[in-house]
């Protein structure tokens, strides 16, 4: 930052989008002026160097906030919090909070659906290859989050409002090559997140699914090109590409691998396929995290993910998968038709327990969501077992959902290794099975 600033002042020409640029859209403060002016929704935020301004800040928003320093990048240092304790502990553990340096505060978008869109910009024309949704809700890191490209259930409504926004805010920007600006959609109304107008780790997974060069048109663009002169036309994409993401909980077995909005993955990989449940699958095999096709299924989910993990739950079961359970969330799978059986918790007196028949290889595919870092009775445990005994675990009922979408495709026909070359030849039709959930 500081030598680019540096060079710039020099006086050495900048190609294609302006430090300036880039600053702007760094500072909070002052991009959050922009998307006033321009009428585009933020959530509501506040910037705060002492616990009180920030207890303020928060008050006025409402809980859960997203709490983040101002002065790092990459979402380290992020967390959601949930009240005037945890905030307390997270303005104690603040390094070097002072006034120049103060903590932002977000309206956390509760079951917030993400998405992404990676455009090529010119400092007047934008061109969005295709719009990314999240798989993961609002809450995960988009570097820790899998995304669908093009999305499976996004509403055409929301899209089209995604497309006018990133044309909008590249125009208000004048960025000049590649940019990328995260979005949330919550109670039907679309958010901006942030933006960056630099190139994304996402730029060489959308290049390949939708065909378009966006690292080398860039540069065209950086160098003087106008995108009016080179005659990009939006296509219908018949298939799916699903990112997905290569976490390093194998190398740290005594880390809790739970996702959050600190970024914790090492790497992507991209699954495609005619459907998006093939691509899913797919992804997850790259990630060396493979699904299985049947066996044992274990879900023990929070008060608040049940609701949203049965419909998932009862797919399995349609698939001829045994469910194991813990003890709420067994009785509430059993009384709403699914047929569960009892597991222990480790802390029960009853042996074998839940990390027993991981061991011994009973289970083959675990969904555990955590409570929350503040629980003394979260289950950690069972998601460090499942990684010590190599087990596919999932901490999300979204991630739940579309791997038995994946499962149920992948054993209706199976996903075929084809060339790259061979999806952008005009034969499939991409379809969308995601009508269940």
């Amino acid at each position: 930052m500081v030598l680019r600033e540096n060079v710039y002042a020099a006086g050495v020409r900048i190609l294609g989008t302006s430090p300036d640029t880039i600053d702007l859209a760094e500072d909070r403060d002052r991009f959050r002026q922009m998307m006033e002016k321009m009428g585009i929704a933020m959530p509501e935020s506040g910037m705060a160097a002492s616990f009180e301004e920030a207890r303020q800040i928060a008050a006025r928003i409402g809980y859960p906030v997203m709490v983040r320093p101002s002065f790092v990048l990459g979402g380290r240092g992020m967390e959601i919090v949930h009240d005037d304790e945890m905030l307390k502990q997270y303005v104690n553990a603040a390094v070097d909070l002072t006034p120049e340096r103060p903590i932002l505060i977000d309206r956390f978008l509760a079951n917030a659906v993400e998405a992404e869109a990676d455009a090529l910009a010119d400092g007047v024309d934008a061109f969005v290859p295709a719009v990314m949704e999240h798989i993961e809700l609002a809450g995960i890191h988009s570097g820790d989050s899998a995304c669908a490209i093009p999305p499976v259930t996004l509403s055409e409504r929301h899209i089209k409002t995604i497309e006018e926004y990133t044309l909008r805010i590249s125009r208000e920007l004048k960025v000049c090559g590649v940019m990328n600006i995260q979005y949330a959609i919550c109670e039907d109304k679309v958010y901006v997140l942030e933006a960056n107008p630099r190139a994304s780790r996402t730029v060489p997974l959308v290049s390949k699914v939708c065909n378009v060069a966006m690292a080398r048109i860039a540069t065209q663009l950086m160098l003087g090109t106008k995108l009016a002169d080179l005659n990009l036309q939006h296509k219908t994409i018949p298939h799916i590409g699903v990112k997905e993401v290569v976490l390093p909980f194998n190398m740290f077995p005594e880390v809790d691998p739970v996702l959050g909005p600190e970024m914790r993955s090492t790497g992507e990989v991209l699954g495609m396929a005619p459907t998006f449940g093939l691509a899913y699958f797919k992804a997850q095999e790259a990630a060396l995290s493979p699904l299985p096709s049947e066996g044992t299924v274990f879900i023990s989910v929070t008060d608040n993910d049940k609701p949203s993990m049965l419909e998932a739950a009862r797919k399995f079961q349609e698939l001829g998968f045994r469910i194991k359970a813990t003890g709420g969330t067994c009785t509430f799978l059993q009384q709403n038709g699914v047929k569960a059986e009892l597991s222990y918790k480790v802390h029960e007196p009853h042996r074998p327990n839940i990390v027993d028949e991981i061991k011994s290889g009973e289970i083959q595919l675990v969904i555990n969501t955590p409570i929350g870092r503040l629980s003394t009775s979260d289950d950690a445990y069972i998601r460090k077992a499942a990684i010590k005994y190599r087990i596919p675990y999932l901490t999300t009922t979204a991630a739940a959902r579309a791997s038995v979408v994946g499962i149920a495709e992948h054993r209706s026909g199976g996903a075929e290794v084809r060339s790259l070359q061979s999806y952008h030849q005009p034969k499939l039709v991409a379809q969308n099975p995601l009508k269940f959930i």
